[in-house]
């Protein structure tokens, strides 16, 4: 071997060697990711998804206080399409899910931006809405721009979830969801007091100072676990082939028709209230129990998701709250039995959103390349397109019932097809087992 090429080897092996150590120098300084599903920064994000989730759907799932006001107060008392507001802002957030889960993959590195304007645009869309004059400026602002703001926010804390809980998803996911139950316990609380207090105007317009500045301090935690792998394509994190399997379509199709009368409890019980002798307080307050309870409702459902197969949960979500609409809500007569079935209805419907986490399993067993965020978000769809229906068709329902009077308690007060209407579509809910047994999944 010559001198130069016995120079070049030894030069080479050494500068290999050198190579070699300070690649091995870095990966000794790069810090590891925070552990999933335990530790400070697991449950300091997974506190902050509570609050972000209180704050986005709390004045949705509490658009009943608002939608009583509205109702007996001016520019608005009489109006028609009144509902259509909170139907509108919960359809924006459930059926707009799809696109902007998207949209928040594709910058998932700068979430915590997209997470700070999703907080900005909801501020904004009450501060417009507390200029309104008519019913449309509502829609537009405190229902379409709203909910525009909370998808985008929602979004943030589902796809960053996956992130965050492995082993212990489903328990995760409910105490999420149950950051809306705590929303809906203090908003209704906050803004019938508001509204007793001053105008409609003054009350939006604190909301929507109270929305940006509250949330503000959490918006650090929305961050991604481990960086994003800019290796992995976003068309492989949305893609839809698992929408053909029969387990997404049989619990896509439980699932709208029990959005289509899941929200109309909560949207039309203040009302209900003050048409059996309670007054508006008293009204509100049907609306704070049924949250209450349906945060436990939530958190219990992540326990036995867990454990139990998915379409049992959704059955027992079925068969409690259906069997609570006709037999508690149809026969109740006075305040007693209503608070009751908020109860119970809070229990077994509230409850149910936790088991998507149960469906986004069973569909992944069908389809293993189906993305969690993906199933989530067009389960979430689903849910709105029962919602947005529900709207304009709960105010057909009231507007043709020839009950009124000739029938007794609940079912003789002018919401008694209503009631029917809501019990049918929460007992079909629970069709999603005949999928099963059918074989259509496992």
């Amino acid at each position: 071997m010559s001198e130069k090429s016995n120079y070049d080897h030894h030069g080479g092996g050494l500068t290999s060697l050198v190579e070699s150590a300070q690649a091995s120098h870095e990966s000794i300084n790069v810090k590891p990711p925070p552990p999933a599903d335990r530790g400070k920064d697991a449950y300091l994000f997974l506190a902050s998804c509570c609050v972000l989730e209180a704050v986005a759907w709390g004045l949705p799932f509490t658009y009943g206080v608002f939608n009583d006001y509205y109702n007996t107060h001016g520019p608005f008392d009489g109006s028609d399409n009144l509902a259509i507001v909170g139907t509108c802002s919960l359809g924006m957030m459930y059926l707009g899910l799809p696109l902007v889960f998207a949209f928040v993959q594709a910058y998932k590195k700068h979430i915590r931006i997209l997470c700070a304007v999703s907080i900005i645009i909801m501020g904004v869309a009450l501060a417009l809405s507390s200029f309104a004059t008519t019913v449309t400026h509502l829609i537009l602002t405190q229902g379409i721009l709203y909910g525009l703001g909370g998808s985008i926010s929602c979004s943030t804390c589902v796809i960053l979830l996956s992130d965050w809980y492995d082993k212990r998803k489903g328990i995760a996911f409910g105490i999420m969801l149950g950051g809306t139950g705590l929303g809906g316990t203090i908003v209704p609380i906050v803004t019938e007091r508001l509204l007793q207090t001053f105008d409609f105007r003054t009350t939006l317009r604190v909301l929507a100072v109270a929305v940006v500045v509250l949330p503000s301090s959490f918006v650090y935690y929305m961050k991604p676990r481990v960086e994003p792998d800019p290796r992995i394509s976003l068309r492989s994190q949305v893609g839809m082939r698992f929408m053909k399997t029969g387990a997404f379509v049989a619990l896509q199709l439980a699932n709208t028709v029990q959005g289509l009368g899941f929200f109309l409890p909560t949207l039309y019980l203040p009302m209900y209230a003050r048409s059996i002798g309670a007054s508006q307080s008293v009204g509100a307050l049907t609306v704070v129990v049924y949250n209450i309870v349906s945060v436990v409702g939530c958190v219990l459902m992540g326990f036995i998701i867990d454990r139990w197969h998915v379409t049992t949960c959704c059955l027992a979500c079925a068969v409690g709250s259906s069997i609570s609409i006709f037999l508690l809500w149809g026969f109740s007569g006075s305040v007693a039995p209503l608070f009751v079935f908020c109860v119970t209805y809070g229990i077994f419907a509230g409850a149910w959103v936790s088991a998507w986490s149960g469906m986004v399993k069973v569909v992944q067993r069908s389809e293993p390349t189906a993305d969690t965020s993906t199933v989530l978000a067009w389960l979430s769809a689903g849910r709105g397109i029962g919602n947005v229906i529900s709207g304009p068709l709960s105010e057909a329902l009231l507007r043709v019932d020839h009950w009124k009077g000739t029938l007794p308690y609940g079912y003789g007060s002018g919401y008694g097809i209503l009631i029917v209407f809501t019990g049918i579509t929460a007992a079909l809910s629970g069709s999603c087992v005949i999928g099963r047994r059918l074989g259509y999944f496992k």
